[in-house]
């Protein structure tokens, strides 16, 4: 497979929304294993990525995410909250997200699809699998996807 981006030659600028530091972690040790070119950001809470989103408080120079990457079970406001008001504001329906959760209930599934989640990833306890889940997600919406741009 090509290395070429179909994004060109920008990073892809990635939204993480998790709470867990020891996920986060993970997730940076996998971007950076696999030596991503996107850029990472992380908030630790729903309220927080919806302001990152939004460009609110101190996130108004953010840049406008390519992808998020949204856990489910979230302080503040839950990733199903926030799922529901992304896809339900013109301006943000468009960012693909991902859920990456540990919750493999068949309820949460259907919620988030129905949410309009565009893909649901349970996170692997081990932290190698958590590492090719990581980077087949970037595969994937990095050099298979082309996403709209920004």
């Amino acid at each position: 497979m090509s290395t070429q981006s179909t994004q060109g030659s920008r990073p892809v600028e990635v939204l993480l929304v998790e709470d867990d530091s020891g996920d986060v972690l993970m997730t940076r040790e996998a971007f950076e294993d696999n030596k991503l070119r996107n850029r990472l950001t992380v908030v630790p809470d729903g309220v927080s990525a919806l302001e990152y989103l939004r460009k609110e408080g101190p996130h108004a120079d953010a840049p406008t995410p390519d992808l998020v990457l949204l856990d489910l079970n979230l302080p503040r406001k839950s990733g199903r909250e926030v799922l529901d008001e992304m896809k339900r504001d013109e301006t943000l329906r468009s960012i693909p997200v991902v859920v990456l959760t540990t919750s493999e209930a068949e309820e949460d599934v259907r919620s988030s699809y129905a949410l309009h989640a565009n893909a649901y990833v349970t996170k692997p306890v081990d932290f190698d699998r958590f590492i090719e889940v990581v980077r087949q997600i970037d595969e994937f919406f990095v050099e298979v996807v082309r996403l709209p741009s920004r």
